[in-house]
């Protein structure tokens, strides 16, 4: 009896122990699932338009203001309002060596079917991050409306450009010009009174009242379309005729000359102007004219607390001396950080069509060089490198070469810049991911047909590049048939002998027909990744100037044949 009890005692105790165990499993169970939910809910908020994105990457992180977009005049544009801002998540990527590839889009603006086809091309040949240079392809809006081109990103967009990166792994860093550059906002009437001289479009009157507030409105719209961004590069190169304008020269009147101290205020003000209203946001700016200037009045100026020189050199034997003669200027006039600038494209003339790779490589050679030398500098780290691709010299100027045409150029550099060097590793990852059986590095040209997104424009260009000129030359010539009894005097008076004419004719159609098949060819392909503009300023200014003459050879040639050796046509009075 006393078992029996004994037993049924043990067996209530176990009973109210599993009791207990199992409210201790459900209140864990229920604590963990509503935080699992609080996140899912946190990451939907960013992720909400896309959905979510692809794996996310291991970077520490941290919580930002976001100030919310704002419209209205320059002066409402660049206010801060705190009220209804968002919360975003700002990564910390200061131990992390960048490659950027810069898009250039003040020329050539690729579509988002072609961004999102060549995004896992940078990411797989070694680029961790994009300089995007909008320019006019940029959405503005309000009062800067009359920036957008007929082309340019919607907001959507701009969206979309940013998550593919971001499921490439793929930093974005908009470049915002301010002060040089800004041909493609001083070219408007509505901002013309804020040129530094009047008959330039070049750059911004820095004394100008509207300046300021013009510039801050650029930013501010960039800025608030790219959240999740770290740096952002403020351009400030090539600030060509400031000083000539009549304020600048009342200016330096009262202040003994100094053109650099003019060039640093304004660069104070820009910086920080974006260090006040984006304050983790990290700012960055070409360094040439930083060059000129007195290692006392940078420190001076305060701007070495608030961003960081990219030195750009993009020749093939620059002197690693010299460069490390600016880093060391730098580093003595207080920057924390330095960035350098390489070019794979649009480095070696301004209307090149076909991209010299030998060129671009020695570039990269020499950076890793200095990239190299930089132990010598322990008080300034190096961040990391643009690899800038041109597509403009400027916003008048003609294209230099299409992106799929630089695309090879653009896997060496990335690959040499990876390995250390143009390795044998380096050589066989090009190969395998392009698609090529060899690189002719001298020769700047590739064997086999090409794998990669744009590879159909790759060979076509170069057929014209290499091809066209030369053969309708030859046929124009054709020892002497043409000049001998089908001239300009003949075309014009539509006066020949079709026993003469048959001698070259079949030759003259037969290529003229073969050129016209390739042309259309290149066309189709690059209609489905170019804009109409695009597309047809490049036949304009690369295939018109030989086609158009066999084009117009052809076409008297037709004509006359069809006359039938008729008189010389009688000019009329």
């Amino acid at each position: 009896m006393l078992v029996l009890r004994s037993q049924k005692l043990t067996a209530l105790r176990l009973l109210v122990l599993f009791i207990l165990l199992l409210a201790v499993l459900k209140y864990v169970l229920q604590d963990s699932f509503q935080k699992q939910t609080q996140l899912r809910e946190l990451v939907s908020n960013d992720y909400d338009f896309w959905g979510k994105g692809n794996e996310k990457r291991e970077e520490d992180t941290e919580i930002r203001q976001q100030p919310p977009q704002v419209t209205g005049d320059f002066e409402a544009l660049s206010q801060h309002k705190a009220a209804g801002s968002e919360m975003v998540q700002v990564k910390n990527l200061s131990s992390k060596q960048m490659r950027l590839v810069h898009l250039d889009l003040k020329g050539a603006p690729p579509k988002l079917s072609y961004l999102e086809q060549i995004f896992p091309l940078f990411a797989k040949l070694g680029a961790n991050g994009l300089l995007v240079e909008y320019e006019d392809m940029f959405p503005y809006k309000d009062e800067l409306d009359v920036l957008r081109s007929q082309y340019a990103y919607g907001e959507e967009d701009i969206e979309k450009i940013q998550h593919l990166a971001e499921i490439n792994n793929l930093e974005v860093v908009p470049l915002v010009q301010t002060f040089g550059h800004m041909e493609f906002v001083l070219k408007h009437e509505k901002f013309m009174h804020l040129r530094e001289v009047e008959k330039y479009p070049n750059c911004l009157n820095p004394h100008a009242a509207g300046t300021l507030p013009l510039v801050k409105a650029l930013l501010s719209q960039v800025i608030d379309k790219h959240k999740n961004s770290v740096w952002l590069h403020i351009g400030a190169d090539e600030v060509y005729h400031l000083g000539e304008g009549q304020d600048s020269k009342n200016w330096m009147n009262s202040n003994k000359g100094n053109l650099g101290i003019m060039y640093l205020n304004h660069i104070k003000e820009v910086v920080g102007f974006v260090k006040s209203k984006y304050p983790t946001l990290q700012t960055l700016m070409w360094d040439d004219m930083l060059r000129k200037l007195d290692v006392a009045a940078i420190k001076e100026s305060g701007i070495t607390e608030q961003t960081s020189p990219v030195i750009w050199i993009y020749a093939p034997d620059f002197s690693v001396k010299d460069t490390e003669n600016f880093i060391s200027k730098y580093k003595e006039s207080g920057f924390k950080t330095v960035w350098f600038a390489s070019a794979f494209k649009g480095a070696t003339g301004v209307s090149q069509m076909w991209t010299p790779i030998s060129n671009h490589l020695k570039n990269h050679l020499r950076w890793l060089e200095v990239i190299t030398a930089m132990s010598k500098f322990p008080d300034i780290r190096f961040q990391g490198i643009a690899v800038t691709g041109w597509q403009r010299y400027d916003h008048y100027s003609v294209l230099c070469e299409l992106l799929p045409v630089g695309i090879p150029s653009l896997a060496i550099c990335l690959q040499t810049l990876v390995n250390g060097g143009y390795t044998e590793t380096a050589r066989k990852n090009i190969l395998l991911t392009l698609g090529f059986q060899n690189i002719n590095i001298e020769g700047n040209s590739c064997e086999g047909s090409g794998a990669f997104a744009g590879s159909e424009i790759y060979r076509k260009i170069e057929q014209i590049h290499s091809q066209l000129k030369s053969s309708v030359m030859e046929v124009l010539q054709s020892e002497g048939v043409i000049s001998g009894w089908f001239s300009q005097y003949h075309r014009k008076h539509r006066f020949a002998n079709p026993h003469n004419m048959e001698i070259f004719g079949s030759k003259l159609l037969k290529v003229h027909e073969e050129w016209e098949r390739v042309i259309q060819d290149l066309r189709t392909e690059m209609e489905a990744i170019y804009f109409a503009n695009t597309v047809e300023e490049w036949m304009e200014e690369n295939v018109n100037p030989h086609m158009d003459q066999l084009r117009e050879l052809v076409k008297d040639y037709q004509e006359i044949m069809k006359l039938n050796a008729k008189p010389k046509a009688v000019p009329q009075e």
